[in-house]
């Protein structure tokens, strides 16, 4: 009953809203550029954060988590590469795909779990905020760099086809860090962490008062979305399926590891940590998958980030990822 009362909190309650509105068939429905403009507050809050926290935090820890995002960022796109294709035998191309997806992040779980952290009083470090921030692009450089490499595999010689995004690794790099959500958070925490104190105390109310009604209205729109996705279960496969819950508790294990032992990060910060490491993006690498691997399927990266892991992340992985930090830390 105590781990149930601990999910009881307004951001979860209205993400099963939303699942629940769409199972029975409601005509409730968000308008595109409204849900698109709550990312952008979120995003943007979420980078004035970490930069205000980043302005005071010392140079060498906040390079440490910097150097953690990345080797987590891209260490896990490559695990679940070959998870995929090894193991459950998916096409490369596809399993490409996936895999930037469970190599980037969700910044709604993330916010998810820095609001389960709060209603139980838990105290968190800054620097997964940082990590956040940073962990978009490394994941998307390698996943496409992997269907790079397929398609020379299959087709040695193919040359990427005409108004596809580029292929070079510099086209890749360039396109991921240009990416609208990675331009957001970086550049809302270059922003808090050079703005003048008291100028910065005068905006951060309005990401602080509100920020939390603002999830629970982005999460009532992702229920929706995760409820319409698992309707494509039976065509992702139970295999595939079983991927959407063991990977993140893979990467959660990592990022844990990371985030108690390199970082030396306590309960909260690990748990924020673990959370990066288990969730799947569906904000950012799904357009840039796109343009760059038209070849893969988009119903398989979607329904296994937003229909299986989200949803998993969300009612059990956090309070799966905190005891364990808990446990760790004591």
């Amino acid at each position: 009953m105590h781990a149930l009362s601990a999910l009881l909190i307004p951001p979860v309650l209205f993400f099963a809203l939303g699942a629940a509105a769409q199972a029975c068939r409601s005509d409730l429905k968000f308008p595109a550029d409204l849900t698109k403009a709550l990312s952008i507050y979120l995003l943007i809050g979420i980078g004035l954060h970490g930069g205000a926290e980043l302005a005071h935090a010392e140079l060498s820890a906040a390079l440490g988590a910097v150097f953690g995002a990345l080797a987590l960022g891209t260490a896990l796109p490559v695990i679940a590469y070959f998870m995929l294709v090894r193991l459950i035998r998916v096409a490369p191309l596809d399993a490409a795909a996936i895999a930037a997806h469970y190599g980037s992040v969700s910044a709604g779980t993330f916010l998810a779990a820095g609001a389960w952290l709060q209603a139980r009083g838990v105290a968190y470090e800054s620097y997964p905020l940082i990590m956040l921030a940073v962990m978009e692009s490394p994941a998307i450089v390698v996943g496409l760099l992997l269907a790079q490499a397929a398609r020379r595999r299959s087709a040695p010689g193919t040359q990427a086809a005409p108004g596809v995004a580029p292929r070079t690794l510099a086209g890749v790099i360039a396109r991921a860090l240009t990416h609208g959500s990675v331009v957001l958070l970086l550049g809302s925490m270059l922003i808090g962490a050079v703005a003048a104190p008291k100028a910065l105390d005068a905006v951060l109310p309005f990401y602080q008062s509100i920020f939390l009604g603002v999830l629970c209205l982005y999460l009532l729109e992702l229920g929706m979305v995760a409820a319409q996705r698992l309707g494509e279960f039976g065509r992702v496969g139970a295999r595939l399926a079983l991927f959407g819950v063991c990977m993140p508790l893979l990467g959660g294990a990592l990022g844990l590891a990371l985030g108690h032992y390199a970082l030396g990060l306590g309960a909260g910060g690990s748990t924020l940590v673990a959370v990066l490491g288990a969730s799947a993006s569906y904000i950012a690498v799904p357009p840039a998958m796109r343009l760059a691997v038209p070849e893969a399927n988009p119903s398989l990266y979607l329904t296994l980030s937003l229909g299986i892991t989200f949803p998993f992340n969300i009612v059990l992985g956090i309070p799966l990822y905190y005891g364990a930090a808990a446990w760790l830390s004591a």
